[in-house]
């Protein structure tokens, strides 16, 4: 390390650390570098490509930094370029480029020819627009096809929990019973009750759920019995039943055998007509042939309809658009993953008992033909998509069609490579000689939606085989308590690499501030108020201007449709000192500023929430590996990545009963306290049903009462006072 001393003081505006120096100066053949936020993963790339050339490990022209976009290769370069110059060398030679600048060269050089890549296969919204192109090809081609999609939206968008096991409600009654809703505006009591729902709606079966049997049951036991359903035109009432192929309902359901074998006596007894249903045929789909016989038979006849008008406040079915925007996702990491149809057919039979296969392989005989059509459509433009260029790079390599000129290969944001981009990676190096480098943080990795695979990272010894796992610890950007807090909440999720976040940056002010509103109409005002709190104390001289000479501002947030609307307002009216600007948390990565503010800290039942509720559709497992199973995982490191943007504070906004999660967690954690403008502390009940809104008081017709404050959708009420004194008595 003292040989080039003058190198790495020099290499940056500053001399570099011991553990960043350690990391430039380690020519083991595979290195894994795990880097902390803001510290300074682009300045040992650059470092190391110097030391490298000063070394005379490698010309060069034999280096080559990888990124993910355009705008991180340009800047890359740029950075290589200042550097050098700054040690008075020459750093033109050195390349920097995208994963799939490289990839594309690549196959130009071993075929002779560069391929096309369609606009309509880079671009999401365009990918799936042409997807549903495809749909409606195949529609018009087969009413099989027509039929399996429309049915697949209709009744099967979402999958079924495990047998027995606890399930997110739509809605909840009083008693805190969680209830799924129906296309049909129904509240029904489970996963497989909607289903048949929903496929009773599809078909235009007139039923009745849970209505009052035609005779008298109750006593002083039991209630009065309530079929699951009845179909009035026809008089026969339907029970389905929780048995599995042997007649066995889940451990937990305590007496449930007895209550089916009652029934049964009961309909026998009084000359009513039942037919049964059971879990176990739901989940094979055998249910529908069944019902459809035992339908029909009776008189009812089956008008499939995927247009009939859905009620008011109903469950809406999937969206085209939604599935073609799954598909899509689907395509790509199978690609990406090299899956053909015999091996994802073969994962499906080995995905854990009490998956929903009938489903998986419902969407598989849905997504065989639109593949088909997708590869067909690439070939008649003489094109590939990004999936297929990362494969056919790496296969030209790995089969010597084409000779890497590499000798030192670097992959920055490396938590972000998807395994077609780590295949790729290792195809380069395979040949003796040659040197992997690659940088990122798992607690950063953010991009599964675009085919990143954190296991490419946490399992990088299966991939490159034994080499140097560094790490680079200390940040230059947030303060210790903010580290400290960042890092707590994102390695609650165990599968995360382990590392301790030190810094030497000084605080200004609290690190995390936290602002509730009653109403959301109010977010805006309450951030125009802080800001201009912020303003008043910057022109006072209380809080000191950063580094352009100005304090800046970042709004982050979870969708572009959190962008508060005055902004431009706001940097007109404050913009002489705060340097204010919008972005997503998915953006932001790479950047910072002086302070984060978070204008919605919000989780919904419905719509926007952060964290997002929307999570990977089972069927993904097909494509993917099994990877983080951490609930939120995701979502966690995405808020990692948004608290550590700040080198000062992070600021949070939110709604009375509408708190975001993560902020409940930061709040149980004792790092934050949520107040009112006023700074005075906001104190809050959660709803233990729905376990979003919060228990607040109403009035009714009988006086004052508490509930949810999600209510209609939430019916949670909390027993009274009252009525544990009359239980006693």
């Amino acid at each position: 390390m003292n040989v080039c001393k003058a190198l790495l003081d020099s290499v940056e505006s500053r001399p570099l650390t011991e553990e960043q120096a350690r990391a430039v100066i380690c020519f083991d053949n595979r290195v894994q570098v795990v880097a902390s936020a803001g510290s300074g993963k682009t300045s040992i790339m650059v470092a190391k490509a110097a030391y490298a050339i000063h070394r005379k490990f490698m010309a060069p022209h034999n280096i080559v930094l990888m990124a993910f976009n355009k705008k991180a290769a340009e800047e890359l370069k740029d950075r290589t370029i200042r550097s050098f110059k700054r040690l008075g060398m020459d750093g033109s030679g050195v390349e920097a480029t995208t994963f799939h600048a490289l990839g594309l060269s690549i196959i130009g050089t071993a075929t002779g020819k560069k391929p096309d890549v369609p606009a309509w296969a880079t671009d999401t919204s365009a990918s799936c627009e042409k997807i549903l192109m495809i749909v409606d090809h195949l529609k018009d081609q087969s009413n099989e096809f027509r039929t399996r999609w429309d049915m697949f939206r209709m009744v099967f968008g979402r999958d079924l929990s495990p047998p027995g096991q606890p399930i997110e409600g739509d809605a909840w009654d009083k008693d805190g019973t969680p209830l799924i809703k129906t296309l049909d505006g129904k509240r029904v009591r489970s996963q497989e009750e909607a289903i048949i729902c929903n496929w009773l709606f599809y078909n235009g079966v007139h039923y009745e759920y849970e209505c009052l049997y035609e005779r008298d049951t109750a006593n002083v036991m039991h209630r009065q019995y309530k079929p699951d359903f009845y179909y009035p035109d026809i008089q026969l009432y339907h029970e389905h039943f929780a048995l599995d192929a042997q007649g066995k309902a889940p451990p937990q359901f305590k007496d449930y055998v007895e209550g089916v074998k009652w029934k049964r006596q009961l309909h026998h007894k009084m000359g009513t007509v039942l037919i049964e249903t059971t879990s176990h045929q739901v989940r094979n789909g055998g249910v529908f042939d069944h019902l459809a016989r035992e339908l029909t038979s009776r008189g009812v006849k089956l008008d499939p309809n995927p247009s009939r008008p859905i009620p008011q406040g109903a469950l809406w079915p999937m969206k085209d658009m939604e599935l073609a925007s799954l598909i899509r996702s689907f395509i790509s990491h199978a690609k990406s993953n090299c899956l053909n149809s015999e091996q994802l057919r073969h994962r499906l039979d080995n995905m854990p008992a009490g998956s929903f296969k009938y489903r998986h392989r419902m969407f598989l005989d849905l997504i065989g033909p639109i593949i088909a059509c997708w590869n067909s459509a690439l070939a008649e433009e003489g094109g590939i998509d990004f999936e297929d260029m990362l494969n056919m790079a790496a296969e030209h390599v790995e089969q010597g069609r084409c000779q890497i000129a590499y000798d030192l290969v670097m992959a920055d944001e490396f938590q972000d490579a998807s395994r077609a981009r780590a295949r790729l990676c290792r195809a380069m190096v395979q040949n003796p000689g040659r040197h992997f480098f690659a940088v990122g943080d798992d607690w950063q990795s953010i991009n599964r939606f675009a085919g990143a695979d954190i296991s490419v990272m946490t399992n990088f010894v299966s991939w490159f085989d034994h080499g140097q796992l560094l790490k680079l610890e200390q940040t230059f950007r947030c303060p210790q308590a903010l580290c400290d807090v960042s890092s707590q909440f994102v390695t609650r999720n165990p599968t995360q690499i382990h590392k301790k976040v030190h810094s030497k940056t000084p605080a200004v002010g609290p690190v995390l501030q936290a602002f509730e509103v009653c109403k959301e109409q109010e977010l805006e005002q309450a951030i125009k108020d802080f800001l201009a709190s912020l303003y008043k104390r910057v022109c006072d001289g209380h809080i000191p201007l950063g580094r352009q000479g100005t304090v800046s501002v970042f709004m982050l947030g979870r969708y572009n449709a959190d962008k508060p609307e005055p902004l431009k307002r706001w940097k007109s009216l404050y913009g002489s000192k705060i340097e204010m600007s919008f972005l997503t948390m998915h953006s932001s990565k790479g950047s910072e500023a002086d302070y984060v503010i978070i204008p919605s800290m919000i989780s919904r039942l419905r719509g926007r929430s952060f964290p997002s509720m929307q999570t990977d559709d089972p069927v993904m497992q097909m494509a993917m590996p099994s990877g983080d199973t951490f609930p939120q995982g995701e979502e966690r490191r995405l808020f990692y990545v948004a608290l550590t943007r700040a080198r000062r504070s992070v600021i949070m906004f939110t709604v009375k009963g509408e708190r975001s999660i993560f902020l409940d967690e930061l709040v149980n954690d004792k790092v934050v306290t949520v107040t009112n403008l006023h700074g005075e502390k906001i104190e809050e009940q959660r709803c233990p049903a729905c376990k979003r809104g919060v228990i607040v008081t109403r009035t009714g017709p009988y006086g004052e009462f508490q509930s949810c404050s999600n209510y209609p959708a939430c019916q949670y009420k909390p027993p009274s006072k009252n009525y544990f004194k009359n239980r006693k008595l």
